[in-house]
């Protein structure tokens, strides 16, 4: 049994890293975009905030939230399971993080792709996309998005990039939990070495 309390600490923490770095995804993708118009970084922030306002920063970042919150649950929750079945004594065992690391990003990238699609259309606000189903103006909103998405190319749209993005993920997680593994081990086993050294123990 997995307490539900690691889902709700990693979901919590999103909310505040999310604040920070929405702007920043914001820009990264439109200058990822194809023929992007934008010279640099801050050529890209004046023109946003100058044509679209301070809030097309902020645009995408209720679907953020929607997206990251049951990201970070099932990659939390996932994690837990992997390890109670690899490692149920919870020992240091770099192979099992590594294993259960990358399935957790595996697992939660895929089931939160659909989200991803709607987050990037609504920071891109890409031009050939909304002009295909007619739409006028700046696309707001994950609804929006979502229905956007859908008449541009069905069901099968909300999964384009699924390989590339548990690809991506995979990789990126078990190196997270390894290292994140290795460190508690090392200052938990140098804390003790510490306390027996000082006759506490």
């Amino acid at each position: 049994f997995v307490d539900v309390s690691t889902g709700v600490a990693g979901s919590v923490a999103t909310v505040l890293h999310d604040a920070v770095m929405n702007p920043a995804e914001v820009v990264k993708q439109r200058m990822q975009m194809y023929n992007s118009p934008y010279r640099g970084l801050w050529d890209c922030v004046r023109t946003v905030t100058h044509t679209e306002g301070v809030g097309a920063f902020y645009r995408s970042y209720s679907t953020q939230l929607t997206m990251n919150i049951p990201f970070q649950a099932v990659h939390f929750i996932t994690y837990e399971l992997m390890q109670e079945q690899l490692n149920p004594h919870r020992h240091y065992n770099p192979g099992s993080h590594i294993v259960s690391g990358a399935a957790a990003g595996a697992v939660s990238a895929a089931v939160t792709t659909p989200l991803d699609v709607c987050k990037t259309l609504l920071n891109t606000q890409e031009n050939v996309a909304l002009t295909s189903v007619n739409v006028s103006g700046h696309l707001s909103g994950m609804a929006n998005a979502f229905r956007t998405v859908y008449r541009v190319g069905g069901l099968a749209a909300f999964f384009k990039g699924i390989q590339a993005r548990v690809i991506y993920q995979m990789p990126s997680t078990a190196i997270a939990w390894s290292v994140y593994e290795f460190f508690k081990y090392f200052l938990t086993k140098q804390k003790l070495e510490q306390e027996v050294a000082s006759g506490q123990l």
